[in-house]
């Protein structure tokens, strides 16, 4: 039996506006989002079985509800492939932290059982399968910086001279002890008047930066920062402090509760990680990254 191993990459929200609830209880919106070089690995073994997860890391599930699992099925039902695989993953991205991990591995395991089954499913097909399996997973598709609309299927490449403003850019991610449920975060940026930003809006911002030439930090913006910081105020604070402290731009990720720096090729991280670990304790994860 074949055997393969791939990488899932975590992903950046460097801009993320929410422009309004829609009638299937999603929501649309406007995002620019990039893979990091960091990630999880995942090693996918051709069976003649069901498909089955392990994983290094507790709390993950294993069943059903593991998103590799969907997308295995998902794949097998698109490809009409009837062979099995064994999925292990070295968990590195956690959960609850607005990194994508669970899609990402989702598509890595979906490109693998293309690969493993002859390439029955050009690029669009993959496309069609991933937006099937969850909201995030079209995004790892790209391979790259890119634009996400819609309740984040629609996903176009940024152009090249945008993507090469964020492509390579050092990236610090730390994450406290705690995690967010994104159906809370989103469930309470819902409930709070005004907290939607206006369509043109967003356009309108993200038109402005890919048509100049600021750098990645100009265009950081996240709508579900409100609801995270107004129940968790450890977020503010040090993002505030970091900010002030060391002139670096800083936002959260996607819903939370992960965050991120921009920073320098030759900056010294220890004064930053310090910081965060004197703010948040010594569960504090900080990855010391790029964008791919």
């Amino acid at each position: 039996m074949r055997a393969l191993e791939v990488q899932a990459p975590a992903k950046i929200n460097l801009f993320l506006a929410v422009t309004g609830r829609r009638a299937d209880g999603y929501h649309d919106l406007v995002s620019v989002a990039a893979p990091l070089a960091w990630g999880d690995t995942l090693r996918v073994e051709e069976t003649g079985g069901p498909f089955s997860v392990a994983c290094d890391a507790e709390g993950i599930p294993t069943d059903g509800d593991n998103l590799v699992v969907k997308a295995a099925r998902a794949f097998a039902d698109a490809a009409r492939w009837r062979g099995g695989a064994r999925f292990t993953i070295a968990k590195r991205i956690p959960a609850g932290a607005g990194l994508g991990g669970a899609s990402s591995d989702a598509v890595a395991a979906l490109g693998a059982l293309n690969e493993l089954a002859g390439n029955p499913l050009g690029p669009a097909g993959l496309a069609r399968v991933a937006a099937g399996v969850g909201s995030d997973c079209a995004l790892f598709l790209a391979g790259g910086p890119a634009v996400m609309r819609g309740r984040g299927e629609i996903v176009e490449k940024l152009g090249p001279a945008a993507a090469r403003r964020i492509s390579g850019v050092r990236v610090l991610v730390f994450k406290p002890g705690f995690s967010i449920l994104t159906p809370w975060a989103y469930a309470t940026l819902a409930g709070s008047p005004g907290s939607y930003v206006a369509k043109a809006q967003a356009e309108g911002r993200l038109s402005s930066w890919t048509a100049g030439t600021a750098p990645a930090g100009e265009i950081l913006f996240n709508s579900m920062e409100r609801p995270a910081f107004a129940k968790f105020a450890a977020l503010p604070a040090l993002l505030g402090a970091i900010r002030s402290g060391f002139g670096v731009p800083a936002g959260m990720s996607g819903s939370g509760s992960a965050c991120f720096a921009l920073l320098d090729d030759d900056a010294d991280t220890g004064p930053v990680a310090r910081a965060i670990r004197e703010a948040w304790g010594p569960s504090a994860q900080v990855v010391d990254t790029r964008f791919a």
